[in-house]
């Protein structure tokens, strides 16, 4: 099967092109920006003749969308921007895998909710409840890929981090290791997910739909959730992450979200349930803590 994976040089596109080593099927690493000794093939996926061209040429019966716009705060600002690619460039490219009878993986967020007070993980088919523009671009973007009518598979995720680009771990990593005090909320929860362990997920979908071979759509679309396995807040986050790399030095305090200004009020409670991803796909889903483990390890930065 040939698989074109957009965003291919953010954590999860770089995590793809990981996984993909040991498959049979034939990958195209897609971007909007090129990374000097990595290969990667330019495209703009708002933009729908080079999108279909892209297809055709390359024969592609499947698309990972990895792209987004992610920057959380900034969304509430840049409104239109953010739309483009959460919410319209994943109805151009779900039109395109429409157009071949091809499949749609999209990449979604636990900011879809967050609007009403959940205390049991979100399932599947729970409203959505954005509070903020990212998360209601990103819900507009699994809805126009349900109106489309192609087949998809998308996949929520939550807090995920990677040895790639920036993220969460890499910001505590650097903070506990120099500065001698730092407060992080412990008001809001959630897991954090690998992304690595998404990617893995992601193959088995793949594998997955290349063995039933659809013609008349496949039997697994629909939305799934997928992160690690248990729960914390990022104030348990940050003290395993410190833990794991020694830097015990630095004092570290749970503090409240509303101690940290900011234009968007994010979700308290995201944690997702897993059952009908595992269940379905037959997956075996790492705990969070043993999952940051084996990335620290990658990135030699454990004590």
């Amino acid at each position: 099967m040939n698989i074109l994976v957009t965003g291919a040089n953010g954590q999860l596109g770089n995590e793809m092109r990981i996984v993909s080593k040991d498959t049979r099927d034939d990958y195209t690493f897609t971007d909007v920006v090129e990374v000097e000794g990595v290969e990667t093939t330019l495209l703009d996926i708002t933009d729908a003749e080079a999108v279909r061209r892209m297809v055709k040429e390359k024969g592609i019966g499947c698309i990972v969308n990895c792209a987004a716009y992610t920057n959380v705060d900034k969304a509430e600002s840049d409104e239109v921007l953010c739309r483009k690619l959460n919410a319209e460039a994943p109805k151009i490219l779900g039109e395109a895998m429409k157009e071949v009878n091809g499949l749609l993986v999209q990449i979604s967020t636990d900011y879809v909710f967050g609007g009403a007070p959940y205390n049991t993980p979100c399932r599947e088919d729970q409203k959505g409840t954005p509070t903020g523009v990212y998360g209601q671009t990103k819900l507009e973007g699994e809805q126009n890929i349900e109106a489309v009518g192609c087949d998809y598979v998308i996949i929520r995720t939550a807090w995920l981090y990677s040895e790639f680009g920036h993220n969460f771990v890499k910001t505590m990593l650097n903070l506990t290791a120099t500065k001698p005090a730092l407060g992080v909320v412990f008001d809001q929860a959630g897991t954090p997910t690998y992304a690595y362990d998404l990617a893995v997920a992601i193959k088995a979908v793949l594998a997955d739909y290349g063995k039933e071979h659809p013609k008349d759509g496949y039997s697994k679309r629909g939305i799934y959730h997928f992160s690690n396995e248990g729960v914390c807040s990022w104030y348990d986050f940050t003290k395993t992450i410190a833990a794991l790399a020694g830097n015990t030095a630095c004092g570290i305090e749970p503090c409240h979200s509303n101690e940290f200004p900011s234009p968007v009020k994010r979700p308290a409670y995201s944690v997702l349930d897993k059952t009908k991803i595992k269940e379905t796909f037959g997956l075996k889903i790492p705990y969070w803590a043993d999952s940051l483990r084996k990335c620290m390890g990658n990135m030699n930065v454990l004590k």
